[in-house]
């Protein structure tokens, strides 16, 4: 018995969670070690009045596009939530600084009839790079539904100048969930929902040592 006792403590010492969490400044560095012209971190006190941001837009986090910046608040830093948050963003960093992004809005903007189909495809792979990015920052498991009572990140948080007028898309926690974990256990080759291909990404990732 006293062995047993033993062997949980030396696994779960202090009972510590078998989650690992990386912090906010990890995943950004991973991200940068793995694509080119990833975002530059920006902190500031407040999302709103930068990059045209108004009380609308999500107040942890934020993506500019037109600097290429992420915004990171006083209160986003020390959020639990902080790293996942901060893996999403670049994931969408890494869609628009490689190409994806712009196949996306030319079938959006050709087939408006399927918009909400077609901005739910660019979530999905968006969850599943952000799942691989955390990943590579050592992260294991996150449990959406754990952090948050609604699906997070369905407010305005990416796009250009203003971001109060930026892309909102609700796919559902459980779709989230999935590419999250699909992307999770590293292989960027099957981040490729509905029509979007994973070929951009691995042509951008940069090889490692």
């Amino acid at each position: 018995m006293r062995i047993l006792i033993w062997l949980v403590i030396m696994l779960f010492p202090f009972g510590a969670s078998a989650d690992q969490r990386p912090s906010v400044d990890k995943v950004h560095e991973t991200a940068a070690q793995l694509f080119s012209e990833m975002p530059k971190l920006e902190p500031v006190p407040m999302i709103e009045g930068h990059c045209g941001a108004d009380d609308q837009v999500h107040d942890r986090i934020a993506y500019c596009t037109s600097s290429n910046t992420i915004l990171l608040s006083d209160a986003g830093r020390p959020s639990d939530v902080a790293a996942y948050e901060m893996a999403h963003l670049l994931g969408h960093a890494v869609q628009v600084r490689h190409g994806v992004a712009d196949i996306a809005l030319r079938e959006i903007r050709a087939r408006p009839s399927e918009e909400v189909k077609l901005r739910g495809w660019v979530t999905r792979q968006v969850a599943c790079i952000a799942g691989f990015l955390y990943a590579q920052a050592g992260g294991s498991a996150f449990e959406i539904k754990a952090h948050y009572r609604e699906e997070p990140l369905t407010r305005s948080y990416w796009g250009r100048n203003p971001l109060s007028l930026g892309p909102r898309v609700s796919i559902g926690i459980s779709a989230r969930q999935e590419w999250f974990d699909i992307g999770l256990k590293g292989d960027l080759a099957a981040c490729a929902p509905g029509e979007f291909g994973s070929e951009l990404l691995l042509e951008a990732l940069i090889p490692t040592q």
